[in-house]
């Protein structure tokens, strides 16, 4: 009954969310503000079934109702109740039950907190949005319904993927789609301007927030999957360059472009037609990405669908939405453009630099995604791109990123006075370069010109982020004398200065150890002990486990334990590699118990990771900048 009860409750969904698409749009072409005035209700309507039919999921998950296929192919008797809430969205079909909870709640709010903001132009934004939810509805009801049948019901379930059964997968997926699926937002205001052809300064106010909003969870998503990536997977690496990690990064990178667009459109009313494709490609590309991981096109550890009927579905959906907004953006964008002009020495000028670098970046990055997969349609064979082509390509725009990013924010609108600007920047720069000089000498003798000029330009982040607010703390004035959007601003990119940090000197200075080792034998890494203490069995809920017991120490003092496992999920039998960590601020002791290679000897893998936090503390403090931004009093008006 209650799975029953779930899938009907998405058709009353979709009814609601037709009715969303359709009536405040056509009220708001006629004027009619009684039809404007059902966007608020059918968006709270919408969002109340979802969240029954989302609520029936979940329900049929803890009470292990094995006569759902969905269920019983993700889930098992013995699983821990936190991960049988958490693989409601391990999988296609719950993934995407979750992606349009989150797409009515981003609507319901957008419905619910917006004053000031012109009743036609709100109708257009939950129009816009109505019809998304319609299109993912009719996916889910039509290829993917969750709450299919089993018949006859199975006695257990297939379990949860063992690389799932992690605290990672409990919280990492919802945060990362609420930064994903916000791009909606901005990409709905968008289509709302360029249907009524009326685009101002108010309208980047509007936008802005709900973009930052979306940026800051997505910024926190790829932060927690990177950390997950790091601990789980066994290899001790930060980053992939997997097409799934590039499909959520590629939206970020362009939203990130499109909160620096829509600065200038808010400031100056500049920029007008840029931002508005900005914000069209930075939804496209979380479709895309939605494309990739559902199609069965990519082989991944986070793809999770193969049947080429989603991907049909999906891709129609994506060429519908995508060419429809470009029709749309060709019309109306020649008419948006600004006669306001600004000095090559302007505020202006290093953002347009910092858009035209993410754009190359995110193009790279979409390059070494796709050309595989074309290369491969087109009969061409089989080619690979890995970690080295994209980390070469990518660092080709992003060095000249960082070393504009702390001249741009020091820079005054309009047109800069090149006397001051040099004076205040002069020390920080000669500051930078010492850094960037002595920082690698003082873990390694010999250092060549690209760690120079990573620790450099992470010195020139940080630095250049401080100026201002230590001026106003030195001044005396506080936090009254920054605003809140430019102390975010410094707050963000002082994250970034950190996270620069951090993958310089982890990527330079970390060292790896793959020895074989018998219990009892010790072995040195990075001038620290490791010594092979023992074995042991662990038994978990539903797991087994081989529990190394491996001491650290430094010079014969005492530094920690590790308990680097292997482990047996009893239904799939897979073994599975949980790695040890001894954590401290300034590096990670990383340990991975391999195979046994005989006679009580295992290989293990030893890394030693110098700065590796800084890489997820830089992104959280990101993320920190962005919320703060968000308190400033013009967009508190706005959103709260």
């Amino acid at each position: 009954m209650i799975p029953e009860i779930g899938h009907f409750a998405l058709i009353l969904a979709l009814s609601l969310a037709v009715c969303q698409g359709v009536l405040p749009l056509v009220g708001a072409h006629r004027d009619d503000k009684a039809l404007m005035s059902v966007a608020r209700s059918t968006s709270f309507g919408q969002l109340f079934f979802v969240m029954i039919s989302f609520g029936c999921l979940i329900w049929v998950f803890i009470n292990d109702d094995f006569s759902v296929l969905y269920v019983a192919s993700n889930s098992q008797l013995s699983l821990p109740t936190p991960y049988k809430i958490s693989a409601v969205w391990s999988a296609h079909e719950g993934s995407l039950l979750m992606w349009i909870l989150i797409l009515a709640i981003w609507t319901a709010a957008v419905a619910k907190f917006n004053p000031g903001i012109p009743q036609k132009l709100i109708s257009r934004v939950i129009g816009v949005l109505g019809l998304l939810s319609v299109g993912f509805l009719l996916f889910i009801l039509l290829t993917s319904n969750p709450f299919e049948r089993l018949i006859p019901a199975a006695l257990d379930g297939a379990d949860l993927n063992p690389l799932l059964q992690d605290p990672g997968l409990v919280i990492h997926p919802p945060i990362l789609y609420i930064g994903y699926v916000g791009f909606s937002v901005a990409f709905a205001f968008a289509i709302a301007a360029m249907i009524s052809g009326e685009l101002d300064q108010n309208w980047a106010r509007w936008t802005r927030p709900w973009t930052t909003l979306a940026w800051l969870f997505l910024t926190i998503g790829i932060a927690l999957g990177s950390w997950w990536a790091y601990y789980e997977l066994g290899w001790g690496g930060w980053w992939f360059w997997d097409p799934v990690e590039n499909a959520s990064f590629m939206p970020w990178l362009i939203g990130t472009a499109l909160i620096h667009s829509l600065a200038v459109t808010e400031r100056r009313g500049l920029f007008k037609s840029w931002t508005l494709l900005l914000a069209i490609t930075a939804f496209s590309l979380s479709l895309l990405g939605t494309f990739l991981v559902r199609s069965g096109i990519i082989v991944s550890v986070h793809a999770f669908a193969t049947d080429p009927t989603r991907g049909f579905f999906i891709l129609a959906f994506l060429a519908i939405v995508v060419i429809g907004a470009l029709l749309l953006y060709a019309w109306r964008a020649p008419a948006l453009d600004s006669n306001v002009g600004f000095s090559p020495l302007s505020r202006e000028t290093f953002l347009l630099l910092n858009n035209v670098l993410l754009v190359i970046a995110t193009t790279l990055v979409l390059f070494g995604t796709l050309a595989p997969l074309i290369v491969e349609i087109l009969n061409g064979g089989k080619i690979s791109i890995g970690a080295p082509w994209f980390e070469i390509a990518f660092l080709i725009p992003m060095i000249p990123l960082v070393l504009l990013l702390g001249l741009g924010m020091h820079t005054a609108w309009r047109k800069q006075s090149s006397g001051p600007w040099i004076r205040l920047l002069r020390l920080p720069a000669i500051a930078a370069v010492v850094i960037g000089v002595a920082l690698p000498l003082m873990f390694y003798e010999r250092v060549n010109l690209l760690l120079i000029i990573g620790c450099g330009s992470a010195a020139w982040i940080v630095i250049s982020s401080l100026i201002q607010p230590v001026r106003s703390w030195s001044q005396k004035k506080g936090t009254a004398g920054i605003t809140r959007s430019a102390l975010g601003m410094s707050i963000a990119h002082l994250g970034m200065g950190l996270f620069v940090i951090g993958v310089t000197i982890t990527s330079a200075f970390g060292i790896e150890s793959d020895r074989a080792m018998r219990i009892g034998e010790s072995l040195e890494v990075a001038g620290l002990q490791f010594e092979f203490r023992e074995l042991r069995e662990v038994q978990g809920p539903n797991y087994k486990a081989i529990e190394g017991v491996l001491e650290i120490r430094d010079g014969g003092e005492f530094i920690g334990i590790v308990r680097p496992q292997k482990r047996q999920y009893l239904v799939q039998k897979n073994w599975m590699t949980e790695a040890g960590i001894h954590p401290t601020w300034n590096k990670d002791l990383f340990v991975a118990l391999g195979d046994e290679i005989g006679d009580d000897t295992w290989s293990v893998r030893i890394q030693y990771k110098p700065m590796i936090r800084f890489i997820w503390i830089g992104a959280f403090i990101m993320a920190v900048g962005g919320l703060v931004t968000l308190t400033d009093r013009r967009y508190r008006k706005v959103v709260i």
